[in-house]
């Protein structure tokens, strides 16, 4: 009699917790399983460790369906930014539609079906186009124009230019996408997106902004000469940071022409103003330009002053030889894709509470910071999982960030143009887990399990970290805003020099002549 009314006091404490659980499940579940996993419950041992069981069950399936909600909103983030950005650009060519009237054919004309007519329309509608240009300096039809006109008449207005693309001496005036043929069951592939860009002014530099490296000594003196320069032969006008013009002024009251910036709003404004950046520095000169322009970026020219440049082919002792081939153009470009990334918080009240954007050049790297736990990482490729990596971190990186850390880190080599993202593993706690390449059109998203011992720290190019909490992510795309550097020759040939001379790549003593050989 006393194991029955043992056993029916047991399964009535089980019937009043289970009553009490689901009271309290439909407001707060995940405090309601803590509170009953850590309250006594009288009945016998089988009892109790079914219950305990029961309760470690909808633990797991809550923290899937807070997982589920994680990856739901870094998803909802990303749609709306694509929404976003198109939008943009739909009201952007909306707006130059209006701006430039002549550019629209008659529609009777259109109705006509003789070839004559239609053979006439087109050459009317790009001399049109042509005078539109010349007028405004950018229309919606011309390819990756830069420069917009300005309603301030006081204002100096920004100079445009066009970019072709090349291949062994044939240059188009747009960019050709691979051309795909299917004929008789044969996939034929006729051209190749991949061409060297060429950019023409067609309007002549204005303005020039002039970033440096801080504490050179040799900088200093080679910038106030290169300023000088500009502004007496070819009267340019110059922008330099705050930090620059204080030193320029320092050292003689000419330099008063210099004009900066004061706030991050005017900052936010130089893509209106500048047509150049010229940098005196190594790679981490270029990635600070790249940094203050956080949408579209003027050509970059990169003189070489620091211990090893891979983005900086110009030498400094020939800057006036140069700056004059530029000026003049046309010159080469290497366009260098960057990184978009976002940081979507687990407390976010709704998918759409995202952090501010950060742009990268080189990569972004998640890693375990100061914990002595390996990293717990969920990897995403648009709606696909990759891997859980585990190990000291990981490295999501451009191609221009190809030789940086991720090479450190057992990453390949790519040249620049190449447009993808490197994924590439720090420290793997797995033999078989090889870096990979993903296409430049995909969504990768990184997140901090719910089960991780220990948060993650995420750096942007080395710097600005930012602690990942359990259940936050990091989602990244390629931004739409590449950054335009010079080439001193070509971009292939820029680069493998760079691998060259700054790696010492294959480099080794050439096997002697003198020897045994096959008879």
């Amino acid at each position: 009699m006393n194991n029955n009314n043992s056993s029916g006091d047991a399964n009535m404490a089980c019937s009043q917790s289970e009553n009490g659980f689901i009271s309290s499940f439909s407001l707060f579940p995940e405090k309601a399983v803590q509170e009953l996993l850590q309250s006594p419950v009288q009945g016998s041992d089988d009892h109790l460790i079914e219950f305990s069981e029961t309760l470690r069950t909808v633990a797991k399936a809550l923290r899937r369906v807070a997982e589920g909600k994680a990856s739901a909103q870094a998803e909802a983030a990303v749609w709306k930014q694509k929404y976003e950005l198109e939008r943009a650009r739909h009201l952007q060519f909306e707006n130059r539609g209006k701006s430039c009237p002549e550019l629209q054919p008659d529609h009777d004309d259109m109705r006509t079906n003789n070839p004559v007519n239609q053979h006439t329309l087109c050459n009317e509608t790009k001399e049109r186009s042509e005078r539109c240009c010349s007028r405004n300096g950018i229309c919606s039809h011309e390819v990756l124009r830069d420069g917009s006109p300005d309603s301030d008449s006081k204002m100096i207005r920004k100079a445009s230019f066009k970019l072709s693309w090349c291949c062994k001496g044939d240059q188009s005036d747009q960019q050709k996408h691979d051309i795909v043929s299917f004929e008789r069951g044969n996939i034929t592939t006729a051209q190749r997106s991949s061409k060297q860009i060429s950019l023409k002014w067609e309007s002549s530099p204005q303005t020039v902004l002039v970033l440096t490296k801080p504490n050179s000594v040799s900088v200093q003196i080679l910038c106030a000469e290169m300023i000088r320069w500009l502004r007496q032969q070819k009267q340019l006008h110059i922008y330099v940071e705050p930090r620059v013009r204080v030193e320029l002024l320092v050292e003689s009251s000419y330099f008063n022409f210099v004009q900066t910036w004061k706030d991050d709003k005017e900052i936010s404004a130089l893509h209106t103003k500048v047509d150049l950046v010229i940098t005196l520095g190594g790679d981490g000169t270029v990635l600070w330009a790249a940094s203050m322009f956080k949408g579209p970026v003027p050509p970059v020219v990169p003189f070489s002053l620091g211990s090893l440049g891979f983005m900086t082919p110009f030498y400094s002792e020939h800057y006036k030889e140069c700056l004059e081939s530029i000026l003049k153009g046309p010159i080469s470009i290497t366009l260098r894709h960057r990184l978009q990334c976002h940081v979507v918080r687990d407390a976010a009240k709704d998918e759409y509470e995202t952090e501010e954007p950060i742009l990268v050049l080189n990569e972004v790297t998640i890693d375990r910071g100061i914990s002595s736990f390996l990293t717990n990482l969920e990897c995403y490729c648009d709606n696909s999982f990759v891997t859980c990596v585990q190990g000291d971190g990981l490295i999501l990186s451009t191609t221009s960030g190809s030789t940086a850390y991720s090479l450190a880190a057992g990453g390949s080599m790519v040249h620049p143009q190449v447009p993808g993202i490197l994924f590439t593993p720090i420290c793997p706690h797995s033999l078989s887990f090889r870096p990979l390449i993903m296409p430049e059109h995909v969504t990768l998203r990184v997140q901090v399990p719910f089960n991780s011992r220990s948060p993650a720290w995420a750096s942007f190019d080395g710097k600005d970290r930012k602690q990942l909490e359990p259940g936050d992510a990091l989602v990244c795309s390629m931004a739409p805003w590449p950054v335009p550097t010079a080439c001193l020759v070509d971009s292939t040939n820029d680069f493998l020099r760079s691998i060259h001379e700054g790696l010492h790549w294959n480099l080794r003593k050439t096997q002697s002549f003198d020897g045994p050989r096959d008879s």
